[in-house]
């Protein structure tokens, strides 16, 4: 397992925010860093409950971390919060750095299965599956049997996404304007034509389905615990890049998803409704 060097850290509400790095086997043997957020309640003997943030389209691991709002509450409640890179660093692939939809900072939080990128770009392993247990290893005092999960725009797409595909694994998710129903919309079908090697000829590819939150949602058995936010003044929602009615109109028992008037895909919007994510998470959390 790969072990952690640390990067820098600061004194941030009532513990520290950390930058680590890591040579990662998810993406090719690149390294990753990521910013995780460490209350003073936490130990080894103490452990506390974990949420992740995935940030969206050309943002990194320092970006909700720095302007998100969430520390004050996470350290109020005792949560640790872990904040992610967007996408492998230096894969050398051509064309990753031409365009901000796709490649450099636009992982969109998947597993690549075309020949082009599948080598790095498996951000679905890195979140899921190989950065827990880096963390695990290092014993910060982290209890990823109570972990959930949030997310922007398109790393509100990753989070949901990753709740509805690991029943049981999160006991809650939360995105702010998040990509809903990515196979249909412009963001996901030019990162799903991309990064998918898919087959079928249907509109949209059965391929490109398990990636998307409204169909996974529709198909997904069991309780879920799902809180939405977007702003009606979202350049993005107007653009129907994020398509909030394709969740709202399934009438899902335990999703709520709420219009904040007046509000844009900003992190003004992210920093003023942080606090009620962060204590929406915490209902689970500490249940």
């Amino acid at each position: 397992m790969a072990s952690l060097e640390k990067v820098s850290s600061n004194r941030v509400s009532t513990g520290y925010l950390t930058k680590y790095k890591f040579p990662s086997s998810s993406l090719g043997g690149l390294s990753t860093q990521f910013n995780v957020f460490i209350p003073s309640s936490a130990s080894e003997n103490s452990t506390v409950p974990v949420l992740f943030y995935l940030a969206g389209l050309t943002c990194n691991e320092d970006t909700g971390a720095q302007k998100g709002g969430f520390l004050n509450t996470a350290g109020e409640e005792g949560i640790a919060i872990v904040f992610p890179d967007t996408s492998p660093r230096g894969a050398g692939v051509e064309g990753e750095d031409d365009d901000w939809q796709l490649g450099t900072g636009a992982g969109f939080y998947l597993n690549a299965t075309a020949e082009k990128w599948k080598k790095h770009y498996n951000m679905y392993d890195l979140v899921v599956k190989e950065l827990p247990e880096v963390l695990k290893g290092a014993n910060l005092g982290l209890d990823f049997s109570r972990w959930s999960i949030t997310g922007h725009s398109m790393g509100g797409h990753g989070a949901l996404s990753i709740y509805l595909k690991n029943p049981g694994l999160f006991k809650s998710v939360s995105a702010f304007a998040p990509a809903c129903n990515p196979s249909k919309t412009p963001w996901g079908i030019n990162a799903f034509t991309n990064y998918l090697d898919y087959k079928t000829r249907s509109s949209p590819p059965s391929e490109w389905l398990p990636h998307d939150t409204s169909h996974l949602l529709q198909n997904y058995k069991g309780d879920v615990n799902i809180l939405i936010d977007v702003g009606t003044e979202d350049d993005f929602l107007k653009k129907g890049q994020l398509e909030p009615e394709s969740i709202s109109s399934q009438n899902k028992k335990g999703v709520e998803v709420r219009l904040q008037d007046g509000f844009d895909h900003s992190y003004y919007f992210i920093s003023t409704f942080a606090p009620e994510h962060v204590a929406f998470h915490a209902k689970f959390l500490k249940a």
